[in-house]
């Protein structure tokens, strides 16, 4: 045939012929498909069937004439030729000869999979797509479960018409490429039926952060068009790659979506071949990956990124789609691609940490939250704008608040300070273009539309982690920029305190040697929200306060004991994947009875204490009879992290411990729960925050392998200071001479047991001259709030060169 390839036939040097995406397909055919990847067959109408049309038709020199003086930012003339060019294309009848051979490779496919007409997808893919620096995502159309010779030549003709939509032409001009020298393939696949089960995308790579080593992928019901046309907020999972390729289960992130809505199989005659209905209660409240499906898709993800990277000689993280088969059970890859955005900053020859910090620390009035696209802020005054149809009222600098944003608001989009949608997820194809043209977007804000107004002016914050926070006004904000490429490395070990796993991919970029301290409380408080023993008792049928809430918390998991060990689990296997191999210290839970008792039907389970802070805290909570079982989930999820996700970088460190003998309780729960010192590596640390761990540190040591120094607690014990109270807080403070000595003290006696010892508390990143003292006296690590962390590294290494 002259006009057709079967993707048997096609590899990555056909771009040129039939586009980057059939092409890509093609690859995928002939090379991943023998290593177990499957990939549905199909066949390519080449780019020279496209140049045959125009010239048969005799409209290449009409498309020339509508495209001069066309300026992408005038968005009406825009849209009115773009409209003239896609009704010229498919008002050409196909010349006879390339009809016919279409006709006889969609009835080859049939044959194939037994079916007298078969279903399938028909897809652009222009010569100039799916490019290492750019996606072209979603510039052209795609139709879904295309059925019959009739149908499949009236879309294809679609297809082929959508090159000239506004959004492609404007895509195209503001990279510089002709619009006369791209040409449009359209591929012909073979449908998965994912609208009887789930699709969606993943990446190679961290879409936010350029974190290398996991595998992110959303999933949502029906077909993939709901997740990549951002008509839902789908479920979110990140997978991590080293310990998945060493044969663990290393799921370090679940995040259910809401999934109201599903992509399906319309009945023929309809007016579109696909319809989109109501998802189910249970649909929303159920994950729509099982675990073996995460694990099989990032097992793909690694491979092809495999692939394509060793074809190119280069690192190439891949931009994939999949679907899974709901009558069969099998999983396919429909599409991939290099990713563009990511990979394109991590060629730029100096390593920049790149931060987005508000300058004021007073409180902000939150209106809404959603999914952050970028790490950027930006303030503006809303423009609300539902239809395409009022794209000319937007101004230069607003922030443009609309339901759903696809690939047809780019021209808006390049326009806007910020924008923000009330569907989507971080995945769809406008959060890859948001991410191309350096947009902060928040998706997936539900509300949106209603709540914010034309003319109200708002600051949208992208730069706290993966949740993006829209607040009521204007809020002044800075942006640093550091090069990280000629620090001096320490000798003295520089760790960070973490508490929120959403931060630690983009931390892990800055200069560290691991993590002293990863804060279990607010884990609980963030991702866990409900008091541990509601959970313990609904987990045994009894009824509890705000057990509705509480359901809907945990919908998607399968008890609440399961909701709350993977939870944990999740967040501080997060944290240790970002920093392995190197060590991550979990401190295990330290809240005071007066923080529980605010978590979600927490007043029921605590006791009135009038001084909290040296109460009912620590490792007493651990073996008492009324809390042993949560600590007991605890364990469980921490063994889960070590051993099902193979994190075994992680290290255990207990808090306030009073005695001795609580040392050995808490040892004993620990060793049940299979976490012991030396298993596997593990070390189990005690903090260092009383003054009886210094007094009697021989014996603490002779049970734990090292101190972490908790400054904040052991300050407030030595000097009789509560660190709460205003009214003595001038008292407060770690450089007094006996903080020091208590230190000193510390330090010398892990020295004569040959252990570590560290610092985890607030001193060393408040006062370089406390960091400097611990240095001198011979400690083994710092560990620094991340906003300190580059000026103390620098200051300690310039320090120990000059000794």
């Amino acid at each position: 045939m002259r006009y057709i390839r079967f993707y048997k036939e096609l590899n990555n040097k056909d771009v040129p012929l039939v586009g980057g995406k059939n092409a890509s397909i093609g690859e995928m055919f002939q090379e991943l498909v023998p290593n177990g990847i499957k990939v549905p067959n199909g066949f390519a109408i080449t780019s020279e069937a496209y140049w045959y049309l125009l010239e048969q038709g005799g409209i290449k020199e009409q498309i020339i004439s509508l495209l001069e003086g066309v300026d992408a930012t005038e968005l009406d003339v825009l849209k009115m030729r773009s409209k003239q060019i896609r009704e010229l294309i498919f008002g050409t009848p196909f010349p006879a000869d390339l009809r016919d051979e279409i006709l006889r490779a969609y009835k080859i496919l049939s044959d194939e999979y037994g079916m007298r007409e078969a279903d399938v997808a028909v897809r652009s893919s222009a010569t100039a797509e799916d490019l290492p620096d750019a996606s072209f995502a979603g510039q052209q159309d795609t139709y879904l479960n295309v059925k019959g010779k009739t149908e499949l030549i009236h879309y294809i003709k679609a297809c082929l018409a959508s090159l000239f939509t506004d959004r492609a032409i404007s895509y195209r001009a503001s990279r510089d490429f002709d619009h006369l020298k791209v040409a449009l393939s359209v591929g012909v696949q073979k449908m998965v039926r994912a609208d009887k089960g789930s699709a969606g995308v993943m990446f190679s790579i961290d879409t936010e952060t350029g974190f290398k080593d996991a595998v992110f992928i959303t999933s949502s019901w029906g077909l993939g068009e709901s997740v990549v046309g951002g008509l839902v907020n789908p479920d979110e999972f990140y997978i991590f790659k080293p310990t998945l390729k060493a044969g663990k289960q290393p799921i370090i992130k679940r995040q259910l979506g809401d999934k109201t809505q599903k992509i399906v199989y319309a009945s023929r005659g309809s007016e579109s071949p696909t319809k989109s209905i109501p998802t189910t209660p249970k649909e929303q409240n159920s994950f729509s990956l099982s675990d073996a499906d995460l694990l099989s898709l990032a097992r793909y993800a690694m491979l092809i990124e495999e692939h394509y990277s060793q074809e190119a000689g280069q690192y190439r993280p891949m931009d994939i789609e999949w679907a899974k088969d709901g009558d069969s059970g099998e999983i396919f890859i429909v599409q991939a691609r290099p990713e563009t955005v990511q990979s394109q900053s991590l060629k730029q020859s100096a390593r920049m940490y790149e931060k987005y910090y508000f300058k004021s620390t007073e409180g902000r009035e939150v209106l809404l939250t959603g999914r952050a696209i970028g790490s950027k802020i930006g303030v503006g005054k809303v423009r609300v704008i539902n239809s395409l149809d009022h794209m000319n009222i937007f101004k230069e600098g607003e922030i443009l608040v609309t339901d759903n944003t696809d690939p047809d608001w780019e021209p808006i989009m390049k326009k806007a300070s910020a924008v923000v949608t009330n569907r989507g997820g971080r995945t769809c194809h406008a959060a890859i273009v948001a991410r191309e043209i350096g947009v902060p977007t928040i998706v997936g804000a539900l509300g949106a539309t209603e709540l914010l107004y034309t003319g109200m002016e708002i600051t949208i914050s992208c730069a706290e982690g993966e949740v993006g926070y829209i607040y009521a006004g204007a809020h002044p904000f800075e942006t640093e920029r550091i090069a990280l490429d000629n620090l001096q490395e320490p000798k003295t070990k520089i760790y960070l305190n973490i508490g929120n796993p959403e931060k630690a991919f983009k931390f892990s970029q800055l200069p560290n040697h691991g993590v002293g301290l990863a804060r279990m409380e607010l884990i609980m408080l963030n991702q866990i929200k409900v008091h541990p023993l509601a959970l313990v008792d609904m987990q045994h049928n009894k009824p509890i306060e705000n057990q509705d809430r509480v359901e809907a918390l945990i919908a998607g998991y399968e008890s609440p004991k399961d909701f709350f060990v993977k939870k944990i689990a999740e967040g501080m296997g997060m944290i240790s994947a970002a920093f392995y191999p190197k060590p991550v210290i979990v401190r295990t839970s330290d809240f005071k009875s007066n923080e529980y008792a605010r978590m979600l039907g927490g007043s029921v389970y605590e006791p009135h204490e009038e001084n909290p802070m040296l109460g009912y805290r620590g490792a007493s909570r651990y073996y008492s009879e009324l809390y042993k079982e949560a600590f007991n989930w605890e364990c469980e999820a921490l063994s889960m992290v070590r051993e099902q996700m193979g994190l075994n970088n992680m290290k255990i460190m207990i808090p306030f411990l009073r005695t001795i003998e609580e040392g050995k309780k808490v040892l004993e729960i620990l060793r049940k729960n299979g976490l012991e010192s030396g298993k596997n590596g593990l070390e189990l640390y005690v903090m260092c925050e009383l003054p009886i761990n210094v007094i009697l540190a021989d014996d603490f040591l002779s049970l734990f392998d090292g101190f972490s120094i908790g400054s904040n607690d052991l300050t407030q014990l030595t000097l009789g200071v509560d660190r709460d109270g205003q009214l003595v807080s001038h008292v407060f403070d770690e450089r007094n001479p006996a903080m020091l000595e208590m230190f000193r003290r510390a330090i010398a006696a892990c020295k004569r047991h040959g252990k570590y010892c560290g610092i985890c508390g607030q001193a060393p990143s408040d006062y370089i001259e406390v960091a400097e003292f611990l240095v001198k006296e011979g400690i083994n690590s710092l560990s620094l709030n991340p906003d300190s962390v580059i000026a103390t590294w620098s200051k300690i290494a310039q320090l120990e060169n000059q000794s």
